[in-house]
């Protein structure tokens, strides 16, 4: 074993750059849920009053575990599994099995790539026209799930050949060069419509949703919704993170990039959600949450644009699609890395492997939502696609952010942490960093698992 690692260590010589970093780790933290889930969060939860409690908790859990995952990625330079084996005191080696985080991406990939394949569908859809009423398009999403399985394996299968390829190219060729178009194209298209958005009527409302203050709204349920999406929203607890920061300059700050990460990743939620909630408002329809914002309220409203609300309808779906790629590609990445690293695979190889599994289970995570087969792909009740949702959300990525928590915390020894740290930080910022990761950021992933998971209802 120690032979492989040896070997993988020395001839992996691909690292990203700065600039190259900075893009992957935002492309792996804004995801579908920047787009359809903060916005509604920050209205529902007291607008500028949720947003302030949010920015308390990403600094405290979110950034504090980013940092956390980070280093232990730019300090172990392999696999998840391996940057864990290498850390460990010599008599705690059974910290590796938690390296085996990295499968949580896999994991989500499976029902994550059917709904990118739902955005690959929409994108030609809108060429054949927008619904113009709620119950049009409800009914034709409805009919998509649910009947329509050829057409969803077509299009999960699309997405999981695009993530393949893209995966395929390694750091520099593929992942690296694949983000530094993506995320400025991203930026570009949701700025330019925050332009247009501007303009409207419904800009003022939106910016009343989700930023005046109402703070009789911030109650026990919206801190935790708060510090779950802090901790979701920049991909922590699968070893994405982890995985790229292997491939971090040594030069690097931890610190500045993950900060940098962390605020673009707020910026473009909140951004979203102003160009969302602008159309909406704009044309009087109510706010939604959901899958259902954006494939069923958002193309009835930008029907009443015309041509113009075609033109943004694409725009909007481009966009979507683009943040879900760049997630995508990091929730692949880690378990490639691990079977080259461990194994000695071919990157080839390892892709291929790793794309059959995710595939093969993603086409049963859509078929359990579909009339005809989904009574055969659910438990007790409930479809598979639910299943591995609630699974990954509730339990895995908790636990794998609570697990860089503790072995941070406390058994990766102080001084290597603090030589690493110290520097960027300076001595007062590290041990408030250092106290945030033993104490605050472990209780509240504690908190809010239990909560996830109905043990602890509030």
């Amino acid at each position: 074993m120690k032979i492989i690692y040896k070997r993988q260590t020395t001839m992996k010589v691909a690292q990203f750059s700065r600039i190259g970093f900075i893009m992957a780790a935002a492309g792996s933290a804004v995801g579908l849920g920047n787009i359809w889930k903060f916005p509604y969060m920050t209205g529902e939860y007291g607008g500028g009053a949720f947003v302030l409690v949010y920015l308390i908790t990403i600094t405290f859990v979110g950034f504090s575990v980013m940092v956390a995952e980070m280093l232990v990625g730019a300090l172990g330079r392999l696999d998840t599994v391996g940057s864990f084996e290498k850390l460990a005191p010599p008599n705690q080696k059974g910290w590796k099995y938690a390296g085996f985080m990295g499968f949580n991406g896999l994991i989500i990939m499976t029902f994550y790539s059917v709904v990118i394949g739902w955005i690959f569908y929409y994108l030609f859809e809108i060429f054949s026209g927008l619904p113009i009423q709620t119950d049009q398009a409800k009914a034709a999403f409805d009919a998509l799930v649910g009947e329509k399985a050829g057409i969803q394996i077509f299009w999960h299968t699309v997405a999981v050949i695009i993530v393949g390829y893209i995966v395929h190219k390694g750091i520099k060729g593929g992942i690296e060069k694949f983000n530094l178009i993506l995320m400025p194209t991203l930026l570009l298209i949701l700025f330019g419509m925050l332009a247009y958005a501007m303009t409207l009527d419904g800009f003022s409302k939106a910016w009343d949703f989700m930023f005046a203050s109402d703070w009789s709204k911030i109650n026990s349920e919206a801190i935790v919704r708060a510090v779950g999406h802090s901790f979701f929203t920049l991909s922590l607890g699968m070893g994405a993170i982890m995985t790229y920061a292997a491939s971090l300059p040594k030069n690097a700050s931890i610190t500045k990039t993950a900060f940098i990460v962390t605020f673009m990743d707020t910026l473009i939620a909140l951004v979203a959600g102003l160009v969302i909630y602008s159309f909406l408002f704009h044309e009087g329809a109510p706010a939604a949450q959901g899958p259902g914002l954006v494939f069923i309220s958002l193309p009835v409203v930008l029907s009443n644009f015309g041509t113009l609300g075609t033109v943004l309808a694409l725009l909007f779906f481009l966009a979507l699609a683009f943040a879900g790629l760049t997630s995508a590609i990091s929730l692949v990445e880690p378990v490639v890395q691990y079977l080259i690293d461990r194994f000695g695979w071919t990157r080839h190889k390892a892709v291929i492997f790793s794309s059959l599994l995710y595939w093969l289970v993603g086409i049963g995570a859509l078929l359990s939502y579909t009339k005809a087969w989904g009574a055969l792909f659910s438990i007790g009740g409930k479809p598979l696609f639910d299943i591995l949702e609630y699974t990954t959300d509730s339990i895995l990525l908790p636990l794998g952010g609570l697990l860089i928590a503790i072995f941070v915390g406390y058994i990766l020894q102080k001084e290597r942490v603090y030589a690493a740290l110290e520097h960027e930080m300076g001595e007062k910022y590290f041990n408030v960093w250092r106290f945030s990761i033993r104490y605050i950021a472990p209780i509240a992933l504690v908190f809010m698992m239990l909560n996830l998971m109905g043990i602890l209802n509030i």
